[in-house]
């Protein structure tokens, strides 16, 4: 498995990608395995915004057949099944309940737009929906007593963060590079070619992509000089984590009192995720966060739903995202469509292609659609190829997940079971690049921080662009929720310079 190299190459460019979400490094991947030549520039960590702050979910979208979002709904579907299958090791189904409240969406649409869910996107490798009796089932047991009727159907759960950082190392496998910490501060074009500065040094290509998510309109205004309006509505949604408020692997999905509808699904083995909010912003914040209120709002429809719902002091963490939606002219925030709108223009005849909107989801078919506009500027450009290539780590080998951890569980028996469970999920099968060697525990060198050992952060620095206590924690293990204090974490980390100590 290679080291990726940081340093950009002075040739000319194919493609150059501002932003290392989950939209810019699906392009990123796309692209360079269709034989172009790719940079991509993040000023941040990977999935450092709105792409670490989702609802960890890859589903189709039930609440947007309400909205009429069709095409949105039965691509996000099929997409589904291609996510399951390239990438079974960080998706995964999950069951959502929903249980009906007699006081909002009547139980015929309920049902009607569950047949429609089932029934859209092509061939489903997940149960259909089904009607369930509160009153005498498990699920039923954290809610309110009143509530004897609902609904099941699957959806599935992804560690969202990682998705971002495991298509980034296929796009840099396959040639691409990878540049974060990595400001674009000026993009010009020139007779056909967009000379582009970074970090001081300009470099140049042939083709500018856009993808810089909520700040996507800074990017067109400030740094390549558009002086149009970019048509783009910023939407905050925020989430709290809790401490577990029911047993079991099944999601809730209410229906609150504005209509809207709010999640409450297991986030680790102790712990409820709850969200999301939507708030509209009139500018872009440093550091989006959760309000009182919206603490008030998440907390007071779950209290409509359970019987010991959270309150605002049993909030362990929250964490609050924005989402860069295509301004389609709805007042509500929460209609505004989620649908990804690519806009394509030609200045000094270089070619620049802006992405507004998208969703984790449907990040593999936005960049197919990318690769699609731009086709013409690369008569040599090859065909598409995502859908069935596993993302790193996703080779299982086996039939199903359970089966891969099995198995390792069998060639590694002297991890603990917890540990191999996050690596398994992490990692999938480059677990055995990481474990390469490892006969006992000691071999996994000291352990930094719990259940955080120093061969794994050497893994995370040499071969997935961690540089900080909270690339690691937060965004590449979901350690930090139980972190107390990350301070000897920062301080191996100082210590460490990618050739020295653990060695892989």
């Amino acid at each position: 498995m290679p080291q990726y190299d940081p340093t950009p190459t002075p040739d000319l460019y194919d493609l150059l990608i501002i932003g290392g979400g989950i939209n810019g490094v699906g392009i990123a991947r796309d692209a360079a395995g269709r034989g172009l030549r790719v940079l991509l520039a993040e000023a941040h960590d990977l999935a450092s915004a709105t792409s670490s702050a989702s609802s960890k979910l890859i589903h189709g979208g039930l609440r947007y057949l309400e909205q009429y979002e069709f095409r949105l709904v039965r691509e996000s579907l099929a997409e589904r099944e291609v996510m399951l299958k390239i990438a079974p090791h960080l998706v995964h189904p999950m069951t959502f309940v929903m249980p009906h409240n007699k006081r909002l969406r009547p139980a015929w649409m309920l049902r009607i737009g569950l047949f429609l869910y089932d029934h859209m996107g092509g061939k489903h490798s997940l149960p259909a929906s089904r009607g369930l009796d509160l009153a005498h089932l498990p699920e039923g047991l954290p809610l309110r007593p009143e509530l004897t009727r609902g609904f099941s159907y699957a959806d599935c759960a992804v560690d969202d963060a990682r998705l971002v950082v495991v298509t980034s190392m296929d796009a840099a496998e396959r040639g691409a590079h990878i540049l974060t910490r990595s400001r674009v501060t000026s993009a010009r074009p020139e007779n056909g070619i967009w000379n582009v500065t970074i970090n001081g040094r300009t470099l140049h290509a042939r083709a500018l992509v856009n993808a810089a998510g909520p700040w996507a309109g800074t990017v067109d205004h400030e740094v390549i000089g558009l002086p149009q309006r970019t048509p783009l509505r910023l939407v905050k949604g925020s989430h709290i984590i809790v401490p577990r408020l029911y047993a079991g692997d099944q999601a809730y999905i209410l229906q609150a009192a504005d209509r809207r509808v709010i999640f409450v699904m297991p986030f680790g083995p102790d712990h409820n995720l709850i969200g999301t909010t939507d708030l509209e912003l009139t500018a872009m914040p440093d550091s989006p966060a959760i309000t009182t209120a919206e603490i008030d709002y998440l907390c007071a429809t779950v209290g409509d739903y359970f019987h010991k719902p959270p309150k605002a002091a049993d909030v362990v963490g929250s964490f609050a995202g924005v989402r860069p939606l295509y301004d389609d002219g709805d007042g509500n925030a929460s209609n505004v469509t989620r649908d990804y709108v690519l806009k394509l223009q030609t200045l000094d005849a270089a070619p620049l292609l802006s992405v507004y909107g998208g969703k984790l989801t449907t990040h593999r078919r936005l960049a197919e659609a990318v690769l699609h506009k731009l086709a013409p500027h690369f008569p040599k450009l090859g065909p598409a190829w995502t859908a069935t290539a596993p993302l790193p780590g996703g080779d299982l080998g086996t039939d199903s997940f359970r089966e891969f951890l099995a198995e390792s569980a069998c060639r590694y028996p002297w991890l603990p079971h917890a540990l191999l469970d996050r690596y398994a999920r992490a990692y999938g099968d480059r677990l055995h690049f990481l474990l390469n060697g490892c006969e006992d525990m000691s071999d996994l060198g000291p352990e930094i921080l719990p259940g955080l050992h120093a061969r794994e952060v050497a893994y995370l620095w040499n071969h997935e662009w961690a540089r900080t206590a909270e690339d690691i924690l937060w965004r590449r293990s979901k350690l930090g929720l139980g972190c107390a204090d990350p301070a000897p974490l920062t301080a191996w980390l100082q210590s460490f310079d990618g050739s020295k100590g653990v060695s892989l």
